[in-house]
């Protein structure tokens, strides 16, 4: 028999990751005086905020609560492996205005923040149901945009 995993569990690693980008967001675009990179990161803040709710609302509306594997731990340890990154652990107002102090750094950090996004969803779809899995390509749809917004304003400030 199969071992199996809890959906619900790899749908609060992406909550997390979600409030991580979105605090990020909003630490540059309090810091910045630039106004195209205050709209944007306050964008890309709102934007992590909805992520949230949208990926709240899947996790209360999970029916199954499990994903097949095929050993013991294999979801556990691939979806912590993604979501364990030194960067989500270091997110705060002070490492933030310690460490980010140029708009194109800022920037890569959040090019960085939405490629981990992009595969983390895309890896999650692989464990959903056809219903949720339409809204998760919606979410990685919305990465994909927040990608090249801040991939075409890192030519100006690089």
């Amino acid at each position: 028999m199969p071992n199996v995993f809890n959906a619900a569990e790899v749908i609060d690693m992406g909550i997390e990751k979600e409030r991580k980008r979105r605090d990020f967001y909003g630490y540059a675009a309090e810091n910045f005086k630039e106004k195209d990179l205050k709209t944007l990161f306050a964008q890309l803040r709102d934007w992590e905020d909805t992520h949230i709710k949208k990926f709240s609302e899947i996790r209360s509306s999970l029916k199954e609560s499990e994903a097949t594997e095929t050993y013991k731990g294999e979801l556990a340890s691939y979806m912590n492996a993604t979501v364990d990154d030194l960067i989500y652990k270091k997110v705060s107002a002070e490492w933030f205005l310690k460490n980010v102090r140029r708009p194109a750094i800022a920037i890569q950090y959040g090019i960085g923040f939405e490629k981990d996004a992009i595969l983390f969803f895309n890896e999650l779809l692989k464990y959903m149901n056809p219903y949720h899995k339409e809204k998760v390509q919606e979410l990685i749809d919305e990465e994909k945009k927040h990608l090249v917004y801040l991939s075409e304003l890192s030519k100006k400030y690089t």
